[in-house]
């Protein structure tokens, strides 16, 4: 994320938006990029120095795979596939952002007198 952005997101929400555009479809890492710059209508612009080292300590932790491709440019890609391990993860995370989210909503609610 741009500095500015990084500071705005919470704990695991890089991880949880790699988990779900991977659940899509594996992708490298500059597609995943891509995707959520464009999935969040360019709020959103995630930096190398953050996806990777994500990505890394999301392999290392089994929540996605990596292989080693040849792309269409004849360029080799890594593409990364999130492992079964690491779509219950992210359904437990999901889950409990909502939560977080619902409780925020509600002290957030006008008041009314």
């Amino acid at each position: 994320m741009t500095k500015s952005g990084r500071k705005d997101l919470f704990p695991g929400a890089l991880e949880m938006m790699i988990l779900q555009t991977l659940q899509r479809e594996p992708l490298h890492g500059y597609a995943l990029v891509q995707h959520i710059r464009r999935a969040s209508n360019d709020l959103l612009q995630v930096e190398e120095g953050s996806l990777y080292p994500a990505l890394q300590r999301m392999l290392e932790a089994g929540w996605v795979t990596a292989r080693w491709r040849v792309s269409e440019s004849g360029r080799r890609i890594r593409v990364y596939a999130v492992t079964s391990a690491g779509a219950q993860h992210l359904a437990r995370e999901v889950s409990k952002f909502e939560r977080m989210l619902e409780g925020i909503r509600l002290v957030l609610a006008p008041v009314t007198r």
